[in-house]
């Protein structure tokens, strides 16, 4: 009897989740690279977030935490295309051995210019333009690579695991695929006139080249930047000129910008979109697909009449 009870719990240890000291730790740069690692990683990883919920990448200051955090790590996953431009002092000052994770490799990357029909046509801080645009998880086919590379950095880093990931991987893959189908039908209800819209900063160029959705921006990609005078002129003209049928807000920005030119437009507010941070768990979107969806609806609901 004795004999049969270890055997007993000696499978039972064998079928637990891995404790989380046994977990591969890994550092997402901002809340979505974090939901993307969960997704793939499940119980096999302990994941955190240096810029959390509601946070704003474009600007964080890290803290002598967020050293200690790197430091303990064994991956870090980062966006690239410059969105995290204090993350490589933040890694060297940790002194530790992790392997960075670049999320973003293989995606075509967009670049931000003067020209571009999403930007605002230039202006005082036009210096933002030229730049790459960081924004790729906007689109759902680049979401499915940064799935991709973070499924294989976690096999590389744990191959014992490699079986879950994959598993893991092709489940979240399959939600992406049906979540881009559904937001190229939602797309196509907007009658094609309306498509367009004003945001804060130019976070959805990559949404708006993949599902026809023109975006203007006052702010260039970065929030760091500050729209002039001349600049938020320029976009009062285009509204009227174009009949931009509603500006948004973001959950990382300063609404009032959005509110003063819906004031003197016309444009209604058509709700708050968000573009660079997840929420909290009580928030509209606290998860990756949620935002989506939640974005989606949101403009949809602004557009379609």
């Amino acid at each position: 009897m004795i004999r049969w009870g270890m055997v007993l719990i000696a499978a039972l240890l064998m079928a637990a989740p891995a404790r989380a000291d046994d977990r591969v730790s890994v550092v997402a740069s901002f809340s979505i690279l974090g939901d993307f690692v969960r997704n793939v990683g499940g119980n096999r990883v302990e994941v955190s977030t240096l810029v959390g919920p509601n946070g704003d990448a474009h600007v964080y200051t890290p803290s002598p935490a967020d050293a200690k955090t790197i430091a303990d790590a064994r991956l870090v996953v980062v966006n690239g295309l410059g969105l995290e431009g204090w993350l490589p002092r933040l890694v060297q000052s940790s002194g530790g051995k992790a392997t960075i994770v670049t999320a973003t490799k293989g995606i075509k990357v967009r670049e931000a210019d003067a020209d571009d029909d999403h930007g605002h046509g230039g202006g005082d801080h036009a210096h933002d333009h030229g730049k790459t645009d960081p924004h790729a998880w906007q689109s759902l086919p680049n979401a499915k690579i940064y799935v991709a590379n973070i499924r294989d950095a976690l096999i590389a880093a744990d191959p014992a695991g490699a079986a879950t990931y994959r598993a893991n991987a092709e489940a979240y893959l399959a939600k992406l695929d049906a979540l881009d189908r559904d937001v190229r039908a939602a797309v196509a209800s907007i009658p094609a006139p309306r498509r367009k819209v004003i945001s804060t900063h130019e976070a959805f160029g990559y949404f708006a080249d993949a599902y026809g959705i023109a975006f203007i921006a006052p702010q260039g990609v970065s929030t760091e930047s500050e729209a002039s005078a001349r600049d938020v002129a320029s976009i009062i003209t285009q509204i009227r000129k174009e009949k931009v049928p509603a500006v948004f807000l973001e959950n990382i920005s300063d609404p009032r910008l959005m509110q003063r030119i819906s004031a003197e437009t016309g444009a209604k507010i058509g709700g708050t979109l968000y573009s660079d941070s997840l929420t909290p768990e009580n928030g509209d979107a606290p998860t990756y697909i949620d935002m989506v969806r939640h974005n989606i609806k949101t403009l949809t609901g602004a557009l379609s009449s």
